[in-house]
């Protein structure tokens, strides 16, 4: 299959992803990698959006563990997920396709702030658009953020970038025996409590039949063979 599967998407890629092989912070190669393949994914024919995540910096729910208030602490994570954007639309503009980062919460001086028809306003003119800062609230994903940011701009799937080839039944770096399901359903995953994604992204997916593509970013070209349809994934829909 080389024509594409979807027509748009948005990506979610995790703070962790960017970090490569490293503890902390952004790896500059795993960064371009990803970068490339949002362009290479974008070259398709396909209009992007990618919500980027912050725990390779901050992480909220544990620094609230150490005795600052979850409210601000999550609001640490979202200033965390601006930075992460901020450095992933460099590395894409790198790449050769324009892109623009939108933050959910208002900072004129670093970048735009998310409306959703400016967002797709740079969607139809070939951008792709970096969404920063959650929704905006503290208690909020950044999964959520992308289930909510794609039935905002009309994306037909959301392709959740993660280390391991899709969704199994047990964590398959400590149980060899763990089995990957091909497709589930957003009830299944809510039932099995499956981690891969929260609750509420599940809940907000399901009511807007909104299929979720979990997938390794690991390696060079995922997102684009997602796009094909040849990559080794879950579909959790319907």
């Amino acid at each position: 299959m080389t024509q594409p599967v979807y027509r748009r998407v948005v990506v979610k890629v995790s703070g962790e992803a960017l970090m490569g092989n490293n503890g902390f912070g952004i790896h500059q190669g795993t960064l371009e990698r990803i970068a490339a393949d949002l362009a290479a994914s974008h070259a398709l024919g396909v209009s992007i959006g990618t919500v980027v995540g912050g725990g390779n910096l901050v992480r909220g729910v544990t620094v609230s563990t150490q005795g600052v208030p979850r409210v601000t602490a999550d609001m640490m994570g979202i200033l965390a997920t601006v930075m992460n954007a901020l450095a992933l639309e460099s590395a894409i503009e790198k790449a050769g396709i324009p892109a623009r980062a939108m933050s959910a919460v208002v900072m004129p001086e670093v970048c735009e702030t998310y409306e959703r028809r400016r967002a797709l306003r740079h969607l139809e003119e070939g951008r792709i658009v970096v969404l920063a800062a959650g929704t905006g609230n503290p208690f909020f994903t950044t999964d959520t953020t992308a289930v909510l940011r794609a039935a905002e701009l009309g994306a037909e799937a959301v392709l959740k970038a993660t280390d391991v080839d899709g969704v199994y039944n047990a964590d398959p770096k400590k149980d060899k025996n763990a089995a990957r399901y091909e497709r589930l359903s957003h009830q299944e995953a809510i039932e099995r409590n499956l981690k891969v994604m929260d609750t509420t992204a599940f809940a907000l997916a399901r009511e807007n039949r909104m299929p979720i593509i979990v997938f390794s970013i690991r390696e060079k070209g995922a997102i684009a063979a997602v796009l094909r349809g040849k990559a080794r994934s879950t579909i959790v829909s319907g």
